[in-house]
């Protein structure tokens, strides 16, 4: 009897042992998939793809009753790229909240003045347009998968930084979104949704900026990113603004004719 139940406990010990070995050899071939996928280089999707995916991108931008929705993409990659920027210069990030009406903030502690505090208040409008920049690289060369699991990854680090509940409800949509068509989309789809998303920050981004002129032309806005750097440096607020147009405006250009200079050739 006693040797039954110590066979059938060292069964069972087998069995879970079994298990946990299935599990862990499932987690590292995910893990092995994910990479492959990363750093193979995919085929350039069809022209016409290209074409609707920039048609849609434009749309998402120029509809005003849809960019009231869309925007709040811009404002993600906008506070995000505050949150970088202040680890990076040694601030302590606090967290970020996003809004419902597609405004944000994100908080750090570290010093009121300084390079890292310019740095980091001028990371915020020229980001979107920066972040689209490096994804249309990553294109031109064929990596949009590689694209597509960055994007992952950098919302994964910004969920942990969120502060407010629609804050997290729009990272999490806006992350299950993407790691959906990164996991599960083939290779087609997943090189148009790339396209989609690069297009539409490349193109983004600049709307913004103009949108805060226009916000302080007519005496809002007094506090934007754009008023405290000017405080900070001396220079005019509205030199700022124009930094960042010429930012945006530029990473819009030098990305199409990378993303176009790749498609012809290909």
């Amino acid at each position: 009897m006693a040797k039954s139940v110590r066979a059938a406990a060292t069964i069972t010990r087998t069995s879970s042992l079994d298990t946990r070995a299935l599990h862990e050899t499932e987690t590292v071939q995910s893990f092995e998939r994910v990479w492959v996928s990363i750093v193979t280089t995919q085929s350039a999707p069809p022209a016409w793809v290209v074409s609707v995916s920039a048609a849609v991108a434009v749309w998402m931008v120029v509809d005003r009753r849809l960019w009231r929705r869309t925007r709040h993409l811009i404002t993600t990659a906008h506070e995000g790229s505050h949150g970088v920027v202040a680890l990076l210069t040694g601030r302590r990030l606090s967290g970020i909240r996003l809004h419902s009406d597609s405004s944000g903030v994100a908080l750090s502690k570290g010093r009121s003045s300084g390079v890292g505090m310019v740095l980091m208040l001028a990371a915020g409008y020229v980001g979107p347009g920066l972040i689209g920049l490096g994804a249309a690289a990553l294109l031109a060369a064929d990596y949009a998968v590689a694209v597509l699991w960055l994007l992952v990854v950098l919302l994964a680090l910004l969920l942990v930084q969120i502060r407010n509940w629609f804050g997290l409800w729009s990272v999490l949509v806006t992350g299950s979104m993407v790691l959906t068509v990164s996991w599960f989309a083939p290779e087609q789809a997943q090189s148009g949704f790339a396209y989609l998303v690069t297009g539409f920050l490349l193109v983004g981004a600049p709307r913004p900026v103009v949108e805060l002129h226009s916000s302080r032309r007519r005496g809002g806005a007094l506090n934007s990113d754009a008023d405290q750097l000017s405080r900070l440096t001396g220079v005019a607020a509205i030199i700022w603004v124009g930094i960042f147009l010429v930012v945006t405006v530029g990473s819009l250009g030098i990305g199409a004719s990378w993303l176009l200079g790749g498609l012809l050739a290909g």
